[in-house]
């Protein structure tokens, strides 16, 4: 079983790649992420001594890929965002880690085989906004894993995305960053579109804005199950908000485990 490290991509590519602001502040925003029970998830589903192989997919910052790493797998990361992965090679760096990290989308997956671990960690999959692109998704994942080898998501629920996120606005301020939420239901069922707009103070303390759009649509957990199915993965397992209870109808995050 050949190692992440052998796959044939580089990091040059996002040693060059431009910063964008959004990428810097995701770390700060994303700070009551319990990233410890995501790990602690997946080790006791799938031990590092046993299954060494793990493809982060979405892995954004590096947060949970340098985690992983510490854990004892053999980690590889893909993104969309040149930015985020830009700031995930610093953050490795940082730890005196090197990690293979490739631009790629999800639904594009393409020259891993034989993992043993795949993980779409904070909802990464609900930024597909097609039925189709998530379906593809999964079979490519399929396609990538050995026999025996599993795959860990989680998803917004039902009741986060057509309730909670329509209480908004929503607000944050900290001193150095402040931001402006709102948020409006998209065309298709169980979406919606975030608009943000931040202030983030700089050494002269004055605040520079930028603002970010960001969509995002997630299905039935039935539907996750029977594409899951359909596709050859079996022991599909959902739990729910951080817990191995099985989903309410005000669950807010839905975790779902599968085996090829």
């Amino acid at each position: 079983m050949g190692r992440c490290s052998s796959i044939g991509f580089t990091n040059s590519r996002m040693m060059n790649s431009s910063y964008e602001r959004f990428a810097f502040v995701y770390d700060e925003l994303m700070g009551d992420i319990p990233y410890d029970q995501y790990v602690n998830w997946v080790k006791i589903n799938a031990p590092s001594q046993q299954y060494p192989k793990l493809l982060d997919i979405g892995c954004g910052t590096g947060t949970l890929s340098l985690f992983f790493h510490q854990e004892g797998y053999d980690v590889c990361g893909i993104d969309l965002s040149e930015d985020m992965l830009a700031v995930a090679y610093e953050r490795l760096q940082a730890n005196g880690v090197t990690l293979p990290l490739f631009t790629m989308s999800m639904d594009e997956l393409e020259g891993f085989d034989e993992l043993d671990v795949v993980t779409i960690p904070i909802d990464s999959i609900n930024y597909l906004a097609k039925t189709d692109a998530v379906i593809e998704t999964l079979k490519r994942i399929f396609a990538s894993l050995r026999e025996g080898g599993q795959l860990f998501f989680d998803v917004h629920s039902l009741y986060k995305m057509d309730h909670i996120f329509m209480e908004g606005p929503f607000t944050f301020d900290d001193g150095v960053i402040t931001y402006v939420w709102h948020t409006e239901p998209g065309e298709e069922e169980h979406s919606i579109f975030h608009e943000m707009t931040f202030f983030v103070k700089e050494e002269s303390g004055l605040f520079e804005r930028f603002d970010e759009e960001h969509f995002q649509r997630t299905f039935p957990v039935e539907m996750y199950v029977k594409w899951l199915k359909e596709i050859g993965f079996t022991q599909v397992e959902v739990t729910a908000d951080w817990t191995e209870e099985s989903p309410s109808e005000e669950s807010e995050r839905i975790f779902i485990r599968a085996v090829k």
